[in-house]
């Protein structure tokens, strides 16, 4: 497992292309980061189908017992921070900002997401989920953190709903849940939020390495989840606990306590859009694990809708990558 120092990154300088970053971590090494937690996350959704199956357990315990685990699988590999004697400085008002917004916006989307999985299965829920977060994280990029996206990228984010809306709108009742649907878009915000943080802390450093940032947000997460999930009901009353620990611990292990580490390791040096148009490798391999494996089906609506919201995330990433845009455009 990557120590602090391993993961240590800072974030390529603004508007600029290439294929190095100015820190420790080149950006080709922070796609494929990205690409290893997107084709992890992908198998998250599925591995909570199985929970959901086998026992009674609910997507705000699931949520706690991710965010706890993974926490407690970083713990023994936290590089202490060497000690510098005399009184403990106060936390920058910016880290607090940082680990907090962090810790909420993942519980907020996992949470969401897992019930988004729940309402509606895991194919709509993941493409929905992992359509609409490139569209918020772009608009939020531009808004917060001044990332111009040119016009193509006004196009890409225009075209991104009309996806969605075949999607949604294109299928019989029943197909499409529209509860589960506005889980998938909160689970999206939630993922913005996380992830514009993580650029904002490349870009303008806050002190945290990708490790720590993980950590902490996870601990955060815990603590956020508790009071709901112990509502809900922390331990399965019923169904066989073993089938459920077992993709409970792949969870924990695989697509927490090591992807969420990379996750913040490449998003540091990547534009923020670009970033989640690389994450698009989770609902490609939700949904063929969704239809291969869970006996879901894709109706021919699922298909042009997705490739529609697909395309137009896939036009955001090149717009996003080109090493400067033109003054006077989004």
């Amino acid at each position: 497992m990557k120590t602090s120092q391993d993961l240590t990154v800072d974030a390529e300088a603004p508007g600029r292309g290439g294929n190095r970053s100015t820190g420790s971590l080149p950006v080709r090494r922070g796609f494929a980061f990205l690409a290893f937690a997107g084709i992890a996350w992908g198998t998250t959704g599925a591995a909570v189908e199985v929970i959901y199956r086998t026992s009674d357990l609910g997507p705000l315990a699931i949520s706690f017992w991710r965010f706890l685990a993974g926490a407690v699988l970083l713990l023994p590999a936290r590089a202490p921070r060497p000690s510098r004697g005399g009184p403990r400085a106060p936390q920058p008002a910016g880290r607090r900002v940082l680990l907090v917004g962090t810790g909420v916006g993942l519980a907020v989307f996992q949470t969401a997401y897992f019930a988004a999985v729940e309402d509606t299965g895991l194919a709509v829920g993941t493409i929905v989920t992992l359509g609409a977060a490139p569209v918020f994280t772009a608009v939020g990029g531009r808004l917060f953190l001044g990332e111009r996206i040119g016009r193509a990228g006004v196009q890409a984010v225009a075209g991104a709903p009309a996806g969605l809306t075949v999607l949604v709108l294109g299928n019989q009742p029943g197909v499409v849940h529209p509860v589960g649907v506005a889980m998938a878009l909160l689970s999206a915000t939630g993922y913005a939020v996380s992830n514009l943080l993580g650029r904002w802390a490349g870009r303008h450093g806050t002190g945290e390495d990708a490790f720590t940032l993980t950590l902490w947000s996870f601990l955060i997460g815990a603590a956020v989840m508790l009071p709901p999930a112990f509502h809900e009901g922390l331990l399965p009353q019923g169904g066989n606990l073993t089938e459920a620990a077992l993709p409970m611990l792949y969870i924990a292990v695989v697509t927490t306590a090591l992807a969420y580490p990379l996750y913040f390791a490449g998003v540091a040096v990547l534009r923020a859009a670009t970033a989640s148009v690389t994450m698009l490798l989770e609902p490609v391999s939700a949904t063929g694990l969704a239809v291969l494996f869970l006996d879901e089906r894709l109706t021919a609506a699922t298909v042009v809708g997705t490739v529609i919201l697909l395309g137009a995330i896939t036009a955001l990433a090149l717009a996003e990558s080109r090493p400067q845009a033109r003054p006077g455009i989004l």
